[in-house]
Parts: C-alpha cells; structure tokens; sequence
C-alpha cells in the first residue's frame, strides 16, 4: 500500500510525538496512573491548545476538519507513550455523535467547550446483557410531561469517571436488540436519579456503572430524532475503531522496540539472547504482526475517510454502505490477534520481570488485551464480519 503522509499530517506527527517523548516516559505515565484522576487535565489543556481536540470536527464548528486518517497519526503516537487521557470517549465517540446529531445549540455550547478542553465526556451504550452489541438496548426512556423518565443500568462507561456529560443510549421504542427505536440522551452524571459507580480497568483506565433510576430529562437533551439514533451509533463505533486500532500499532511497535533492547542486554550462557536464532525468528514475526496492522489500520481509516467524504457530498448517516463495516470488522479482528501475540510473546521474552508492575512491558501488555477487548472482541468481529459478508 503506497500511503505518505501529506506535510501538514507530517508536522502534526511531528508535533505529537515530541509531547509523547517529553510527556510520557514510564516514570511520569506511572505518576499520572496513580493519581485520583488517573490522568492530566493540564495535558488536556495542552491537547485544546494544539488542536488536538477539535480535529475532526468540521470548519463550521470550529473544528479543523481533520479526517480518520489524521485522527489515526495522533493515536498512533498517543499508542507509543500509552496515553491516559480520554481522547476517544470524548472527541471521537461523544464529539462524533454531537457532530452528527447535535442541533445548532448543542453543537455550539457542548462541542465548543470540548475544543476548548473545558469538557470531558463519555459514551454509554454497553449493558449487564448486551456484551459488544449496541443494538441489545434494554434502558428505558419514557415520555414524561416535556421530557423524558429514564431507567436502565449502563456498564463499563469507558472514562465515565472524569466524565462531565454522559452520552446514553436508550430505548424510546421497539423490542431489545432491534435498532429501530434507539434514542440518544445528553446526561448529567451527577443528576438525581443516578448512581455512578467508579472503578479501574485491567490497564488502570477508569470506568463507570451507571445506574438510572427515575432520572428526569429534559426534551432539550434529546440528541437527534428520538428512535433513530442507531446508525449515528455505528458510525462513532467505527471511528473509535479506527483510532483504537492505531492506537494498538503504536503501541506494538513500542512493545517490539522494548523488547528488542531487553534482548541485546539480557545473558544466557555468556552471550546475548538477542544472538539466539529461535528468539530472532520470534521477533521477526512480532515485527510482521505490525506491520500486518498498519496496513488494515491504515486501509480502515482511509475507507471511513473516504465513506465520510461520500456521505458530506450526496448521501446521509443510514444509507446502505457496508464496506465501511466489513474493513472495520476485519481490522478489529487483525489488531486483536496481533496484540494478543506480540503482548504475550513480550512480557515471555522479558521472562520474570515481564510480570511485574513496576517494568513497563506489563503495562503494554494489559493496554493490548484491552483494545483487543474494546468495541467488540475478534470473535464477536468474525461473526459480524462473516454476516456482512455472508448475509
């Protein structure tokens, strides 16, 4: 695949990884880790003033009309340094859908304050029964005078925690698992009415229940037309991917470098293990792995580039067009295999110190198994990919 960066995308790189290499060694990143927050806010503010955070948005919004692809460089680099901030929960999923479905004040008041690294934000869409499923939607959202009652219980809010508005989904209509009569609501996370229960993923990355008992919303919180939000969802859910999946590229190629290094310094029986032919076979088809993943990243976010170009010039959000979908589906599933093999082939070849939490390897390890866990496993994606495919 011939695919160059142009010499904006260069400089934006550049400029990227230069936070990354000052930001983010093991040492700060653990600090960071350990902290209630478990991230930056004074790196979220870095991230406002570099553009980081209107990227993809369009012009008309303030946003600098970034596209996949350049969401896809940033992740990369953000991969390499295993990044804490919640760049995806808020710009990429909520951002996305307010993009899409906001009207003009929602857009203006909600998407201004996250360019201005004012507001950070989360997608709640997962629930006790519906594992990667966004469409197996069982929380409620009846009318209630002008607005609306919600009950439900939203799990494994991804940066629910930090979040300072809450994007749920919600039936307004129809029977579970259908994807008609899904609605989208704008929630307060400390209205009354609902309970959010914090804790830490395997990767130290923070997390909420949310449990909605009775919660009032008012009809202006409603985000797009009630019972027609499932597409808007899917789309989001494919940009997540892509960034995710970049992500996972950084992420192993600094995995392979780690590891690579470890080798040439570590002893067995008076020579380097790095000199070791078995092990040289091992790393070589590490290497491979990422590459293989590059190019299904890159191949991803070209397609949903160029899926949104088609859809801004003469189509809209719904039309059929599962070609996006096939490339993500088989992406997740690339990037879950090769992070599945190169984690743990790095922390065996690290050997005893692999396993423990103060060496970084570890750490690379248990951000790997969550993206490969993240928006739908590789057997979920196979079978989402087998039916696009197969009908």
């Amino acid at each position: 695949m011939d695919f160059k960066y142009s010499q904006e995308q260069t400089m934006l790189k550049d400029v990227v990884d230069r936070f990354v290499a000052d930001n983010y060694s093991a040492e700060q990143r653990a600090t960071l880790a350990n902290t209630e927050l478990g991230h930056s806010d004074s790196h979220w503010q870095t991230f406002a003033d570099m553009g980081l955070l209107a990227l993809p948005f369009a012009e008309a919004l303030g946003g600098m009309e970034g596209s996949a692809v350049d969401v896809a460089l940033v992740m990369e680099s953000f991969g390499k340094g295993l990044v804490l901030e919640p760049y995806i929960p808020t710009v990429i999923l909520a951002g996305g859908l307010i993009s899409t479905l906001g009207n003009d004040q929602q857009q203006a008041s909600l998407l201004g304050n996250i360019m201005a690294g004012k507001m950070k934000a989360a997608f709640g869409y997962c629930e006790p029964q519906s594992r990667f499923n966004p469409a197996d939607v069982e929380t409620s959202a009846s009318p209630a005078g002008s607005g609306y009652i919600l009950n439900g219980h939203k799990s494994i809010v991804w940066h629910g925690p930090s979040a300072n508005k809450i994007i749920v989904s919600a039936r307004t209509s129809g029977t579970p698992r259908s994807k008609e009569g899904i609605s989208l609501f704008i929630l307060d996370p400390n209205a009354e009415g609902v309970t959010r229960l914090n804790t830490r993923t395997a990767d130290g990355q923070g997390a909420s229940d949310l449990l909605l008992e009775n919660v009032q919303i008012d009809a202006d919180d409603l985000l797009g037309e009630e019972g027609k939000a499932y597409p808007a969802i899917e789309r989001a859910l494919q940009a997540a991917i892509s960034a995710v999946s970049a992500e996972a590229v950084g992420a192993m190629e600094a995995t392979n470098e780690i590891t690579r290094e470890y080798l040439k310094i570590r002893q067995q029986f008076g020579t380097a293990l790095s000199n070791f032919q078995s092990l040289q076979h091992r790393t070589a088809e590490m290497y491979s792995e990422v590459e293989m993943s590059r190019s299904m990243s890159e191949a991803l976010a070209m397609r949903l580039r160029d899926s949104d170009n088609d859809n801004n010039n003469d189509s809209h959000i719904g039309d059929e067009d599962t070609l996006p979908a096939q490339t993500t589906a088989a992406t997740k599933v690339r990037i879950g295999k090769a992070a599945t093999f190169i984690g743990e082939n790095s922390v065996q070849l690290h050997g005893g110190i692999g396993m423990t939490n103060e060496y970084v390897i570890g750490h690379y390890y248990k951000r790997l198994m969550m993206i490969d866990i993240l928006f739908g496993d590789q057997d979920y994606h196979s079978r989402q990919y087998e039916q696009l495919i197969y009908g």
